[in-house]
């Protein structure tokens, strides 16, 4: 009875509402910084393939804002595309984000994620932003999985590795220890250099692209004290 609840979609939608409008109080009630501008800035007209771990995710709807609102809608207003799989909890992240400027390309867990990234590639080649988990669903926490790579060379476009902080997060118990925000904090959003993708050799910038994303995440820890 409780599992037909919890799925029925009005639960979903209510959940979704409280997890947007819960975002929302983080977001005015923290005092953001931005790290590494200077890496966005040349693609504020361009298109650009953001990639957090999926640890940071519910950190990462606040950094887009934050990156849109600084940087990139001196460009023009801009919206993110995330790929979710299509699962319920999926859909309920795509529910609640989407106020933060960010829609979902839906990917197929059962299925792999081939059709989800042509989709994110079709958005690049529109001039759009991707945004990646190079390390979700399900993990290993922190180890890139190939599709972030194969995007970038697909694309021809960049991987800009991103991290948010805050100095209030609560640590889940989840595989990646996911990090949950807590209102009237610090928040630092770090920006990586942009790392390149050889169309030929994909897989080889997999190394590198880890590295940055671990470096960014290190960074924003270091300045919330976390």
């Amino acid at each position: 009875m409780a599992r037909r609840l919890i799925r029925h979609p009005a639960t979903q939608g209510l959940l979704a509402w409280l997890v947007a409008t819960y975002l929302r109080l983080v977001w005015a009630t923290t005092r953001w910084t931005l790290v590494g501008e200077e890496h966005a800035q040349p693609l504020a007209d361009r298109p650009i393939i953001l990639a957090f771990w999926h640890e940071r995710l519910p950190l990462a709807a606040l950094g887009w804002r934050l990156l849109a609102r600084r940087v990139l809608n001196r460009a023009g207003a801009r919206r993110a595309q995330v790929l979710i799989s299509r699962h319920r909890d999926g859909r309920l992240i795509a529910n609640a984000v989407r106020p933060f400027g960010i829609d979902v390309v839906h990917a197929s867990s059962s299925k792999g994620g081939a059709a989800g990234l042509r989709g994110l590639a079709r958005i690049l080649a529109g001039g759009g932003v991707a945004v990646i988990t190079p390390d979700g669903p399900r993990g290993p926490a922190r180890v890139a999985a190939p599709g972030v790579a194969q995007l970038a060379a697909l694309s021809g476009v960049p991987v800009l590795p991103c991290a948010v902080a805050s100095s209030r997060m609560k640590l889940a118990r989840s595989w990646d220890r996911m990090r949950f925000p807590l209102p009237f904090a610090r928040g630092y959003a770090v920006v990586g250099a942009p790392v390149a993708v050889d169309r030929h050799d994909a897989e080889a910038a997999l190394p590198a692209i880890a590295a940055a994303l671990t470096d960014a995440c290190a960074r924003a820890d270091s300045m919330a004290g976390a």
